[in-house]
């Protein structure tokens, strides 16, 4: 497989996890607690210096790993979205369980890792 990033939309709770998600035209109801860390990003490969007052997102980027369910029922997809610091614009990173259709085979496959997402894909 290849490079997978696209833009999620994400609706918080008010302590600022994230409940539901729309995406593809479908709407996906959490199913359990989200998990959040964070992964180093090589940003000497794409920047030349470290602009100053512009750290927070540089060095890393914010993950969370949500488990969800097309419309609140059925089975649980597990989900790695990425939010940027900067804008708070998310984006689906990788799926862990293949969506299909019923006319579909059962089999479970994952996406490559994706490349780091560049300014452009966030809108800034």
């Amino acid at each position: 497989m290849g490079i997978f990033s696209a833009s999620v939309e994400v609706e918080l709770s008010a302590e600022g996890l994230p409940l539901r998600l729309a995406w593809q035209g479908g709407s996906y109801e959490l199913g359990a607690d989200p998990v959040r860390w964070y992964e180093r990003r090589s940003w000497w490969e794409k920047e030349l210096r470290a602009p100053l007052g512009h750290g927070p997102g540089l060095v890393d980027h914010e993950i969370w790993r949500v488990q969800a369910r097309l419309d609140g029922k059925g089975e649980l997809y597990t989900f790695d979205l990425s939010r940027h610091v900067g804008s708070g614009r998310w984006r689906m990173i990788r799926i862990h369980d293949a969506l299909r259709t019923s006319e579909e085979p059962e089999e479970r496959e994952e996406l490559a890792e994706p490349e780091e997402p560049c300014e452009e894909d966030w809108g800034a």
